[in-house]
C-alpha cells in the first residue's frame, strides 16, 4: 500500500494534483514510513522527472510552477515528521539559501532546502528575488557556514557573481562557503565567479554542502 501511495504522490506532484499528492503524503506519514524516504524516493524523484520533462519541452513553466506549489504543501506535511526524528544535539551547520534578485523561481531551492534539513543541516531560506544587500545583512546577522544561491534564468545567473563580489567588498567572503545552482548554471561558471561548490540537483547539493562543511558523508 505504501508503494502505491508513493506512486500516487509522484504522479500528483508531476501532474500538480494537490488533493492527490497531499493525501498520499499524509497517508505515507501516518503509515509510519520513514519521512526521509518519502522525500527522497517520492518527492525528489518526481521533481527530478519533472525537471527532465521541462528540459525536453514536454511541460511548460505554468505547470512547473503549479507543481512547485504542490511540492510546498506536501513538504509541509512531511517536514514536521522529519524534524521530529532529530535529537536535540543534532543542531547542524547553518545554510542560508536564496533565489537571486530578479528571479522568481524557487522549486529547485525548495528541494535543496528540504533535503538539507533531512540531512541534519539548519536552513534559513530567504525566498526568491533576494538582493545582494539582503544577503549581506543576513550573513552578517546569522553567520552561516554556507550560502546557497539559485538562479533559474540566464538573465539572473550573473547576479550570483554580484553577490560574491558584495561578500568580498563587505569582508565576509572568507567567512562563508558559497555554492551555486540552477538550470543554466554550469561548473565552469561556478569556477569563474569563485564559488566554492556547484550542484546540478538537490541530492548533489547535499553532498557538496557536507563536503564544504567538513561533515562526514553518510555510509
Amino acid at each position: 500500500m505504501a508503494n502505491d501511495d508513493l506512486e500516487i504522490l509522484k504522479a500528483g506532484l508531476i501532474g500538480a494534483d494537490l488533493d492527490g499528492a497531499t493525501g498520499a503524503a499524509q497517508r505515507l506519514v501516518d503509515s509510519g514510513m520513514d519521512p526521509k524516504a518519502i522525500l527522497e524516493e517520492g518527492m525528489a524523484v518526481a521533481m527530478f522527472d519533472l525537471g527532465e520533462m521541462w528540459k525536453r519541452g514536454e511541460v511548460f513553466l505554468p505547470e512547473v510552477v503549479a507543481s512547485a506549489e504542490v511540492f510546498k504543501r506536501c513538504n509541509a506535511i512531511v517536514e514536521p515528521a522529519l524534524l521530529a526524528q532529530r535529537t536535540p544535539d543534532e543542531a547542524g551547520v547553518l545554510v542560508l539559501l536564496a533565489t537571486v534578485k530578479g528571479d522568481l523561481h524557487d522549486l529547485g531551492k525548495n528541494m535543496v532546502g528540504a533535503m538539507l534539513r533531512t540531512s541534519g543541516f539548519e536552513v534559513t531560506d530567504l525566498g526568491k528575488d533576494v538582493s545582494a544587500d539582503t544577503m549581506i545583512e543576513k550573513v552578517t546577522e546569522l553567520r552561516p557556514a554556507i550560502v546557497g544561491l539559485s538562479a533559474l534564468l540566464t538573465t539572473t545567473v550573473p547576479y550570483q557573481e554580484t553577490v560574491i563580489k558584495k561578500l568580498e567588498a563587505a569582508g565576509l567572503r572568507d567567512q562563508v562557503k558559497v555554492m551555486v545552482g540552477g538550470a543554466p548554471v554550469t561548473p565552469e561558471w561556478a569556477e569563474k565567479i569563485g564559488a566554492d561548490g556547484y550542484a546540478n540537483n538537490a541530492p548533489e547539493a547535499v553532498e557538496i554542502a557536507r563536503k564544504l562543511a567538513g561533515m562526514a558523508q553518510p555510509a
